[in-house]
């Protein structure tokens, strides 16, 4: 049961001290507390946990105009954030995690503005049908997160520049382009800010858990434990992680999410194997590759080994039956 409620936003929008600064507060929260915690980034493209960073988006071109490639620790598709985006992550523990009311504060808070918004599957928040806030979601032993976007003033036309979402991907939403997919909250409220949303975003905090919020500053937390966090989202390898040289690539697209692999086969076995998903279970994602390896490069023996996973979790279970069901409808 929630006992405290934290709120902590912070001025800085370097995005890998931002997402350094997610992480301590998510392995610091305390048992009864819900932080929730704003900031922003400055030209920076997002990827999911499992992502390709050079197919996601155009690394080149967004570096080259002093933007910043970032990988989150949780799951889902690439965004765009820039200044006129106001990111917001719920940090709590694993028995009082729950996204419906964590999701409601979002809601009230937009209400707050005269707008009427709602939910949409499990991670989109929409106005009239567009998209304004997209989540995802992350846990880590017993702490877990969420967090989202909420498009305040982006500049849609960076948007689509940067990011090279699949064509699959967009055909299964049933829209043409990511602009059209997506709308700013000033085309409802055309005189918000940023910070006139952190006010109602705060006020709808107390009011949905009941309580008043202790106020936390950037410059409570521990320096140095949030520097060598910031050095490590800021590292290569942790952003592009390793190239592989592959020699086969499969791909398909799920109801759930999109899933390639992209393999190396020695000898006839896979001797190693990266496995890309915009999937929102990034951890189910990684046990597709570690089931996979120096398994003999085979449609039978694949699907044998994938068949042995098990979880208690329902929908990754089903996940794996698709992944299972696909596999055996293709010529390897």
């Amino acid at each position: 049961m929630i006992e405290k409620i934290t709120y902590i936003e912070t001025a800085n929008t370097y995005p890998y001290r931002n997402l350094a600064m997610e992480e301590y507060l998510l392995l610091h929260c305390d048992k009864e507390e819900c932080i929730l915690y704003l900031w922003q980034n400055r030209n920076t493209v997002v990827i999911g946990r499992n992502q390709n960073a050079w197919k996601e988006c155009l690394v080149s071109k967004l570096e080259e105009e002093d933007g910043y490639p970032v990988r989150r620790l949780s799951g889902g598709g690439a965004v765009y954030h820039d200044l006129g985006n106001l990111n917001f992550t719920f940090l709590v523990r694993k028995e009082n995690y729950n996204v419906d009311r964590q999701l409601n504060v979002i809601l009230e808070a937009v209400k707050k503005l005269g707008i009427h918004a709602e939910k949409s599957g499990r991670n989109d928040i929409l106005i009239d049908g567009h998209k304004f806030s997209g989540n995802a979601f992350y846990e880590q032993g017993d702490c877990c997160y969420h967090h989202g976007t909420l498009m305040v003033n982006v500049n849609l036309g960076e948007l689509s520049r940067y990011l090279t979402v699949s064509k699959d991907k967009l055909k299964s939403k049933g829209v043409d382009s990511v602009r059209a997919r997506v709308a700013n909250l000033t085309e409802y409220a055309p005189d918000l800010t940023v910070d006139e949303l952190k006010k109602k975003l705060l006020e709808a905090f107390e009011e949905v858990y009941g309580l008043k919020a202790n106020i936390l500053k950037d410059t409570d937390l521990d320096a140095d434990e949030v520097e060598e966090r910031t050095q490590k989202f800021a590292s290569w390898n942790w952003i592009f992680g390793r190239k592989l040289e592959f020699q086969y690539e499969l791909s398909n697209r799920f109801p759930w999410g999109q899933v390639t692999l992209q393999m190396q086969v020695r000898n006839g076995r896979i001797k190693d194997v990266n496995v890309y998903s915009d999937s929102m279970k990034p951890a189910f994602i990684e046990e597709v590759s570690r089931y996979l390896k120096s398994v003999r490069y085979d449609k039978k023996a694949i699907c044998a080994e994938l068949s042995l996973y098990w979880s208690k979790d329902k929908e990754e279970d089903q996940m794996m039956k698709d992944i299972i069901a696909w596999i055996e409808s293709i010529d390897l």
